[in-house]
């Protein structure tokens, strides 16, 4: 595997740690929760919801973009998910990334200049996957919000990014 692409499934796998450290030991409750909003707010996403809408986002970019296996996404239901506890939408998130790690285990350093058809445009893989690791910081930062709100006022402490892992185990 080349240097590029071990450093993004490194990457990917910090992040896949903090999600799964956050969600790890929430009751549905938690996983489930929105804030109430002033009236006309737009509606934030409860915790589990993303958990299932970056399985998803993660299936359908690497393993159907990069991969090209049939699609199978259903954007709208991860939105729509409730969790029954943290066990499932972990799950789904553990699934997807071992699907994902064979598929971008296979990419070559040639590869990652290669393109795939997206929606309606030719899309970069080296982009792709650096869309699904900023997908994933974007959405963590949800959880976080969300989490600190749900527990008023206690933060999920994240990894600094010195205390992150370094090396694939």
């Amino acid at each position: 595997m080349n240097n590029e692409l071990y450093h993004y499934l490194l990457r990917l796998d910090n992040s896949r740690h903090i999600v799964r450290e956050l969600v790890r030991g929430l009751l549905a409750e938690g996983l489930n929760w929105t804030p109430e909003l002033p009236a006309g707010a737009d509606p934030m996403n409860p915790i589990g919801a993303l958990v299932v809408h970056l399985a998803g986002a993660e299936h359908h970019w690497f393993s159907e973009v990069i991969g090209g296996a049939p699609p199978t996404r259903d954007r709208d239901a991860e939105f729509a998910y409730l969790a029954p506890n943290a066990e499932e939408p972990l799950a789904r998130l553990d699934a997807v990334a071992a699907a994902s790690e064979v598929v971008l285990g296979k990419l070559t350093a040639a590869d990652l200049d290669d393109e795939k058809l997206a929606v309606d445009r030719m899309m970069p893989v080296r982009f792709i996957i650096l869309h699904i690791i900023d997908h994933y910081a974007l959405h963590i930062g949800h959880m976080q919000i969300t989490y600190q709100l749900w527990s008023q006022g206690r933060a999920f402490q994240a990894p600094r990014w010195f205390e992150r892992r370094t090396t694939r185990d």
